[in-house]
Parts: C-alpha cells; structure tokens; sequence
C-alpha cells in the first residue's frame, strides 16, 4: 500500500521530496522479540517499533510480543516499554490517544530460551493475535540476546511448530544480531543449526551499519549518476579508505569485548560490508539478491592475507587512559570485567587488495578503533593525482582530489577539489563541496533499526547479509585473527585515549607513501 505525503506535513514544503511517497507495509504480522527485556529493546528496538507506528508504517494489523527469562506480565512490560520510548525515541515521549492504542497490540511471554513450554505459550499467544488482532499467520523473530542462545531458540522454534514449514497459512522470518559466530568454526556450527529449520529466504542477519541512510545512499550515488561510476576504478582511483572511529570505551560490555576484539566486532561485519558496497560492480537490477551476488563478488576477489606480511598489513592497538573532550578515561585495562593483562585489541586496521579487473593494486585502508580523537564514520575515495602540473606557484600543494562519503556523526557526501585563488597570481587550494542530508531534504534520518525492521517485515532482503558473504568474511580475517590471539602484543596499551591512534597504523599507510585521515 502506496500513500502519498499530505499537504502540510511537513514532507511537500521541501522541493527535493516533492512527489516521494511512503510506503505502508501491506501484511499483518507478529513481531516477536526475543530478549525483551534487554538494553538493545529499550534503546533501539521498542522506539524504532513505536516511530513506525507514530509514521504510519506498520501494518494495519499488527502484534508485538516480548519474550525473556523476567516474570513480568503484559501490563508490566508496556510500563517498560513506555518508559524506553520516553526516554530513547528521536520522536519524544509517547503521547494520547496513539500510545494507548498502540499497547494494545503489546503482549508479554515469561520463558527460558531452553523453556518448551515457555515457547508453546508463545505459539498460543501468536494465534489469539491472529484472531484478536488479524496478524494473518505472519511472524517475524527477532533475536536480541546472547549468541551463545541463537541455537537454541531456534531449535525451541522447530519444537513448538513455530518454524517456516509449520506455517502454511503465513510467512515466517527470523532476525538474528550479530556476531554470528565468533570465528569461521563456530559461524559454520551455527548455521548449521539454523538451516535446519530455516532456509536461506527466511533468515536475516542483521547488521544495523546497513541501514544508516549514507550507507545506501552509495549505490545511489554511484549509479544514479554518471560523473562518478566512469572515474570508480584503478584507472583514476589511489586508494580507499574506510574509517569506523568511535570516542567511547567498552562501557558495560567489557565481558563481551574482551573476548571479541575490533577485528571480530567490527571489521570482519560492520566495515567489510562497506567495502563491499563500495566496489561491487553495477548488479542487474535492484532486486536484492541482485545486489547481494555482487556483494559475494567482491568478498570472494578479497586477497587473502599473505602469513609473512601479517605485520605489515595489519595493525592493532589498545588504548591507554587519556582524555575525551577534556575529561580523564580510564585506560582499557582499568576498565570493568576486562583482564588487567588483556591481549585483546581495541582498535584494528587491515590493508586489503581484491584482485580483479576494476581494483587491481588498489589498496583499501580499513580501520575501527575506540577512544579516539572524535566519532567518525566515513569512506573516502582518494583520486589518483593529476599527470601534469600546470598552475599553481611553487609553494602551493594540488591535494589529490578526495570523494568522501560521512555516514556518522554527520550524515552527507563531501568532494574535496583544487580552485583557484581569487587575485591576479595563480595561487592554487584546496575547497570542499558538500551536501547533508538534513539540511537538503530538511529531514532526519530514521535510526537503522527502524528501516531494517520495517524492510525485513516487507520481505526485502536487500540491506541484510547473506550467509555465504558472512562465510568470506570470516574466511578472511581468520589468519590474522589467529596469530593476534597467539601473539601478545607487548606493546598494550599503545595509543592514549584521545589520539589518533596506535603509531604502526601509521606506519602501514607510510610503507605505501600514504597517510591516514584525520579523525
């Protein structure tokens, strides 16, 4: 169901969304959150939930379920979940009439995730909903809890008959959050687990950097114009650099992070799907598989990391105790429910080649650290420097034209030229053009969950990894990972918080005459 904005919504009076329209999701369904008494519900999950709503988006017809370990009942969970959109929705405190109509369609089930009867409660609750609220059989899972359960809930599924092939009347999907898995091994196991009861169709694996609206806005940008796709590739391109910089520590996660590291928690998923977008070739169409083939494409013409250059393509840090926007931070190690003698790394980058007819030598800088200088998330697209210098007195410095598209805190795309200097001498410098997103469609863009949410309830796939992406993934970085967790790293902690990081990230871009960008 297609509707049109109306008249004094505040979507017309911008002349670049005139005629955009938005898009009601068309089948009733069940949404079931597993872990639903968890931080990433009360964050991210139960707001973006309440903004789909609030916008018109979900379905007619719609149930929410909550499932976890709490003893909580349906009343007491739609106090919490009032209490989390209060606190965390971009849209503000829920307000009359909308949320009471709204708690209407939220529901509570107390269960353990190895608990048969806790799911055979579910199922009972999935039909009244279909009857009380006309779900029509549809049901999506979502799984925000611990990796170490993805398994079980999805076998518990199987057993209640809440699985694909149980459904006739329905579709069923399922969610899962990263990591999946925690190396290639356990990837492997845990696939195995869910293609017993869910095919490939049916499973979505969930990477949230993906539905950040820079993020899919690089393949508009790259072939919904012709100036830019002719230049995408060796023949005008230096290098590419990616860049997932964040100022926060581990937080309250430092019993996960320390058994995780940049590399598994942001390399291998998050910033290696950047790439791929970055250097797939045009897909036949936009279907998402489409898309996704040529995501595979590009994982599978990755260079494998050569055992001898280990150290000379790959750099780690860990941070020391330093100072973020003039306030002391504690050094990792001082960190809650981290090892005072931790090996793990808290900022990784990785040189990588993919040896094909567009990127051959063309390097692709990738790095993610924390307790860095400021929060940034981009990909910059380094142009290769002009063949003949004809302007520009002595002491002026042409910069190599630079493509940059910012995905975080600041959401747009920035192109970095050489201009002239007005006056009677042909004085050269560098300027920016760029473009933001709120300001040229005076909109703000929606968090990723509410647009992954809402695309894996239609059906479309497109934003969400396929598995046999995940199985490069983790087939490339296994070599690296495997000697970093075999090697201590003697000089931990290497960087301060507040800086830039490690110096031999430094040291990998200058053995190729490069630098890093600031952050």
């Amino acid at each position: 169901m297609t509707t049109t904005a109306r008249p004094g919504d505040g979507v017309t009076a911008n002349p670049l969304r005139k005629g955009l329209a938005t898009n009601r999701i068309a089948d009733p369904c069940n949404v079931v959150f597993f872990g639903a008494t968890g931080d990433l519900m009360a964050r991210m999950l139960m707001p973006a939930m309440w903004n789909l709503r609030l916008e018109d988006i979900l379905p007619a017809s719609y149930g929410i379920v909550g499932y976890s370990r709490s003893d909580d009942d349906d009343d007491k969970f739609r106090d919490e979940m009032h209490k989390s959109i209060d606190e965390f929705s971009r849209s503000g405190p829920a307000k009359e009439p909308l949320w009471s109509d709204f708690a209407k369609h939220l529901s509570y089930v107390s269960g353990t995730f190895d608990d048969t009867n806790g799911f055979h409660k579910l199922r009972q609750r999935l039909e009244r909903n279909d009857k009380e609220l006309g779900t029509g059989g549809n049901r999506l899972f979502y799984l925000s809890t611990p990796p170490s359960v993805f398994a079980q809930i999805v076998e518990q599924l199987d057993k209640a008959g809440l699985g694909p092939k149980d459904s006739p009347a329905g579709w069923t999907r399922i969610i899962i959050e990263k990591p999946f898995g925690t190396d290639l091994d356990s990837a492997r196991a845990l696939q195995a687990e869910v293609s017993k009861v869910f095919e490939e169709k049916h499973v979505y694996r969930i990477d949230h950097y993906l539905g950040k609206e820079p993020v899919q806005d690089i393949m508009a940008l790259r072939f919904a114009n012709v100036i830019f796709e002719p230049l995408w590739n060796r023949r005008y391109v230096d290098s590419v650099q990616i860049t997932a910089a964040e100022t926060v520590g581990v937080e309250l996660r430092g019993g996960y992070y320390d058994n995780a590291g940049a590399l598994r928690d942001m390399i291998q998923n998050h910033v290696m799907n950047l790439l791929a977008l970055v250097a797939m070739e045009p897909p036949v169409s936009a279907a998402a598989d489409a898309i996704r083939d040529e995501k595979y494409k590009v994982l599978c013409a990755l260079r494998p990391f050569e055992r001898g250059r280990l150290s000379l393509d790959a750099a780690r840090g860990q941070y020391d105790a330093g100072s973020i926007g003039g306030k002391p931070v504690p050094g990792y190690r001082e960190e809650p429910d981290v090892r005072p003698d931790s090996n793990t790394e808290t900022y990784a980058a990785v040189k990588l080649l993919i040896d094909n007819w567009r990127w051959a030598d063309v390097p692709f800088y990738l790095r993610s650290g924390k307790r860095l200088t400021h929060k940034t998330s981009e990909i910059a697209i380094r142009f290769k420097p002009i063949p003949h210098r004809l302007f520009g007195d002595v002491g002026d410095t042409l910069e190599n034209n630079t493509l940059v598209m910012k995905i975080q805190p600041e959401e747009g795309v920035s192109l970095r030229f050489n201009a002239k200097v007005p006056g009677p001498k042909m004085h050269i410098r560098s300027v920016s053009m760029d473009f933001n997103y709120g300001t040229g469609f005076g909109v703000v863009s929606a968090p990723a969950y509410e647009r992954l949410i809402g695309d894996a309830m239609r059906g479309d796939a497109t934003l969400f990894t396929r598995w046999d992406a995940v199985e490069h993934a983790w087939e490339q970085v296994m070599p690296l990972l495997e000697r970093w967790l075999d090697t201590a790293d003697e000089s931990f902690p290497n960087y301060h918080a507040g800086s830039q990081g490690p110096p031999s990230a430094d040291r990998m871009l200058a053995m190729d005459g490069r630098e890093w960008r600031k952050i």
